[in-house]
């Protein structure tokens, strides 16, 4: 018998290690694999026993619950024992996802080298790098951080460069709210990455390689360290391609490209004026194909299973998967991989299943702290990147944080500019300084203090915001603000907004 336990940050601080522990103390013979988390944060700690090949899942399992277990011979059926989900493959919450860049997150050993198997790397070693960047380009793949460039367009920007010295860097610098995509894959599918990497090394010409990992992922460190020093104790590492860890200090900022670049040159994390693009003078003055950690992870599958087999996915000019994150006020949060096309509506009750304390939902926030808040009549509103920025709003990095009719707007709107004044670089005068008017003019309209003047006055500033930010931390700062304010106007004092006929 096998037993799959945890080692996602996440699940550890659920118990996982205290379940590990348990199952060792009441019998030190049992084979214990370490995998990522599957994503299903409602049922973690999730643990799966794996007989005659087939694995059965139990959860969410605390230390105090296995002695029943034991006694239970692990059942293979929730009729036994309450924690049984019976096989984990067979779960209502893996039928509407299409796992391509999560295939292996929470199935394998994520840091057995051995039993990985690099077949896209093998298959680009066979290509030039035009044909690898030409594969990236059909397969219609756009950045997974939020702006959604497409990827093939930058990798070719970068290739046309002449300088020998080139980067490839990795966003790491995973801040937004309500997202764990990043972090989940680099502890579960850690070589996924890597290989990733190094296709894109071999795509550009690029000879090193960084990733730029937020602070707050310790746990995620390590674990990439380890699977980094295996891939140069196996050779994969170090003839044709480097590749090293720089831990961020905490700086959302940071998320924004061209911050990311300054303090990876050592210098204080503030944006650069641009022109010139890091794919043309980036790290160190030289070109820089700089991508999210789901972008370059979903290089493999496409190498590996050809352009089509991705592209044949989604809907519109929203090509490939999606991997939602849903969490806040939700009954089922976790990670799902899904085509993009499927409607709002669809993701929070159909797989969400609606608030977790059964109240009305009220709101929902994608594409983190920057991205608008929705309104019940936007729920209909397919999943892609077109469909969304019609509403004025962004799928980001796939952030989908719930609120329930609990939650107070204007508080929210006044979080928004509160962020913006926090994590500011500083470098711009309409973030720097409007994020700050932004909070004092919003505490004036809830306090009812000139409310019609402060309203004029908002609009006014979230104008300015939007129209002279140098990046797009000030310059989406006002897009929660607004939306909270158009939709929501009763929270602010005002009158409800008339419902549709």
């Amino acid at each position: 018998m096998k037993i799959y336990i945890p080692h996602d940050t996440s699940s550890l601080s659920l118990g996982a290690d205290d379940v590990l522990e348990t199952i060792q103390k009441k019998n030190p013979t049992l084979e214990i694999v370490r995998n990522g988390s599957r994503g299903l944060y409602w049922l973690e700690p999730l643990i799966e026993v794996e007989t005659n090949g087939t694995r059965i899942g139990y959860g969410p399992v605390t230390a105090a619950d296995l002695p029943s277990l034991f006694d239970a011979g692990f059942p293979a059926d929730g009729s036994s024992h309450p924690l049984c989900l019976g096989p984990v493959e067979e779960l209502d919450a893996f039928k509407c996802q299409n796992r391509l860049t999560f295939a292996r997150c929470g199935v394998i050993d994520a840091l057995d080298i051995d039993n990985y198997k690099f077949v896209a790397l093998e298959k680009a070693q066979a290509l030039s790098p035009q044909q690898i960047v030409d594969a990236v380009k059909q397969s219609g793949l756009r950045g997974r951080g939020g702006a959604a460039f497409p990827t093939g367009i930058k990798w070719q920007t970068v290739l046309d460069a002449q300088p020998e010295q080139k980067y490839i860097v990795c966003n790491a610098d995973e801040g937004d709210s309500g997202t764990f995509a990043d972090r989940m894959l680099m502890e579960g599918d850690p070589y996924c990455l890597i290989e990733g990497m190094m296709i894109a090394g071999r795509a550009v010409e690029a000879t090193q390689g960084y990733i730029y990992l937020r602070s707050e992922y310790p746990h995620t460190q390590t674990i990439l360290q380890n699977a980094i020093d295996k891939a140069y104790d196996a050779g994969y590492l170090g003839e044709n391609f480097n590749l090293e860890i720089r831990m961020g200090a905490g700086a959302y900022i940071c998320g924004e490209e061209t911050a990311l670049l300054e303090s990876l040159e050592g210098k204080r994390g503030m944006i650069r004026y641009r022109p010139p693009l890091p794919a043309v003078k980036g790290l160190f003055g030289k070109p820089t194909a700089l991508n999210n950690v789901i972008t370059l992870a979903t290089v493999p599958f496409i190498l590996a299973q050809g352009a089509d087999a991705y592209k044949n996915h989604g809907a519109g000019k929203s090509k490939g998967t999606l991997t939602i994150q849903l969490c806040g006020n939700v009954k089922y949060p976790g990670l799902y991989e899904i085509d993009f096309g499927l409607s709002l509506k669809e993701l929070l009750y159909d797989i969400g299943g609606g608030t977790a304390t059964g109240k009305p939902l009220k709101t929902v926030q994608c594409g983190g702290p920057l991205g608008a808040y929705l309104h019940e009549s936007q729920f209909d509103l397919p999943m892609t990147y077109e469909d969304f920025a019609a509403q004025g709003a962004m799928l980001g990095h796939g952030g989908v944080v719930v609120f329930d009719d609990s939650v107070d707007m204007a508080q929210q709107a006044r979080y928004a500019m509160e962020f913006c004044a926090i994590e500011s670089c500083g470098k711009c005068t309409p973030c720097r300084i409007g994020s700050t008017r932004g909070v004092e003019v919003i505490d004036k309209i809830i306090a009812d203090t000139e409310r019609a003047h402060n309203l004029e006055l908002l609009e006014d500033l979230c104008e300015v915001m939007t129209e002279s930010s140098l990046c797009a931390m000030g310059g989406l700062t006002p897009a929660p603000v607004l939306s909270a304010l158009k939709y929501f106007p009763e929270d602010f004092g005002l009158q409800p907004r008339k419902k549709a006929a």
